[in-house]
């Protein structure tokens, strides 16, 4: 079969090379997967780097969000069980952590219904405790991420301010829901959120990205806010100020979503269910961006790292699936024809 393979750390697009290998085999507990489509995140980028908080042994193939085929031919979702990542014909996951995926979601959007959306749900319920009628401000709000938790966001009734990078990304952020896109290359972030909110600020702050970032959320946190940490896309992992968050009345919540599959797997199911319940109703949506052949997941990785994306990037081993019509389709675009 064939499978992206990295034999030493560095970017991406020096260190992935597509080989011939063999099938991966199953041990205790674990299924083998045919993989439908495997979704480009952020993480795929440190694990290449060597940076991420799990480094699987060298040569390793990246990919850690999948749609998949079972033997006896249950379509699922699944994170794979590294060394042997999504970025193959096949691979391995846990049994016990398959999630079936939605009849409402093509194979593109139910790769990418697990990591970006189950962050963002367990950081703004479980974590921010966010409730109807409170302002939640997301950054990066036109990457993977960020706009699942902008969907999430507003699915729960509040009111969400996203902050974006330039103009495309402005107008992604607004087809995911954005009540209001502030573009922080063009507008005082603090300013108009502190304008829009008519001074009290934002009660939930939905922070990937660390750096500048969390300073600026920290700047315009309302009373009794919330600041949900949930990665450093920016490279720069920040020093949150504890005086500043003790005279402010506001709370950092950390959320590293994978430890739920260790500590409380049971909640990942019921959150799946809510998610797929969501779906049903059209009330999310994963933005598919790019469906691109196995051949250049190297290329779609390394664009994720460094920021230029919007929406999801999907790799497909096999045939590339056209998009669906209705909404999971909707802005979604296929790379060299939607076969190859």
């Amino acid at each position: 079969m064939q499978a992206w393979r990295v034999r030493r750390n560095g970017e991406p697009n020096e260190v992935m090379r597509l080989e011939e290998v063999e099938r991966p085999v199953p041990g205790e507990g674990q299924v083998l997967l045919r993989v439908r489509a495997a979704t480009v995140n952020f993480p795929d980028a440190l694990l290449c780097r060597g940076q991420y908080q799990v480094r699987p042994p060298l040569p390793f193939t990246p990919g850690v969000e999948v749609c998949g085929e079972t033997g006896d031919g249950r379509r699922v979702i699944a994170n794979p069980v590294l060394p042997h990542g999504g970025f193959a014909e096949y691979t391995l996951a846990d049994a016990a952590g398959l999630l079936p995926a939605p009849d409402s979601l093509d194979d593109a959007g139910a790769a990418a219904l697990c990591v970006g959306y189950q962050t963002g749900w367990f950081g703004l319920h479980r974590r921010a405790r966010l409730r109807a009628g409170e302002t939640l401000l997301v950054h990066a709000a036109a990457g993977g991420a960020g706009s699942a938790a902008v969907q999430l966001g507003k699915a729960a009734g509040a009111t969400v301010i996203g902050v974006t990078g330039g103009p495309e990304k402005a107008a992604a952020a607004r087809e995911s829901g954005c009540d209001l896109v502030i573009d922080r290359h063009a507008q005082d972030v603090v300013a108009t959120v502190k304008e829009a909110t008519g001074g009290r600020g934002a009660d939930v702050v939905y922070d990937p990205v660390g750096g500048d970032a969390y300073t600026m959320g920290a700047k315009c946190v309302a009373f009794e806010g919330r600041i949900v940490v949930v990665g450093f896309a920016s490279g720069t992992v920040p020093a949150p100020m504890l005086h500043h968050a003790l005279v402010k009345n506001y709370s950092i919540a950390g959320l590293h979503w994978g430890l739920y599959r260790q500590k409380d797997p049971a909640a990942v199911r019921d959150c799946h269910r809510e998610l797929t319940r969501l779906a049903a109703e059209g009330a999310i949506a994963p933005p598919i961006s790019e469906r691109v052949p196995l051949k250049e997941a190297a290329d779609a990785v390394q664009r994720v790292a460094a920021g230029t994306t919007t929406g999801r990037l999907v790799v497909f081993p096999g045939a590339v699936e056209a998009p669906r019509t209705g909404a999971v389709a909707d802005g979604s675009r296929t790379r060299r024809g939607d076969t190859r």
